[in-house]
């Protein structure tokens, strides 16, 4: 399962197709990992499906796995049927 931990947002540019992001510095910093000596950030960019009060029409984030396990229903705990004696 994974979780979205939201970074910044951003404003679709009127006449060219790009979107102009803005992200918390030290937001980033925490999802960074390396490859081969390299430092990199993995982000999902994503349009919002109403524009927000000040006028941002996407939001940015980083998708990172939840290690909450997930629970399973107990099927040995079921209800006792309680049998009358006759």
């Amino acid at each position: 399962m994974y979780k979205k931990r939201y970074i910044g947002k951003g404003v679709q540019h009127e006449t060219l197709d790009l979107v102009k992001v803005n992200l918390k510095v030290e937001e980033v910093l925490k999802f960074k990992h390396s490859f081969e000596g390299q430092d990199y950030l993995t982000f999902e960019l994503a349009r919002l499906q109403e524009v927000d009060k000040f006028g941002r029409t996407h939001t940015a984030y980083v998708s990172t796995k939840d290690e909450t396990p997930e629970v399973e229903p107990d099927e040995k705990k079921k209800k006792k049927v309680l049998n009358p004696k006759k």
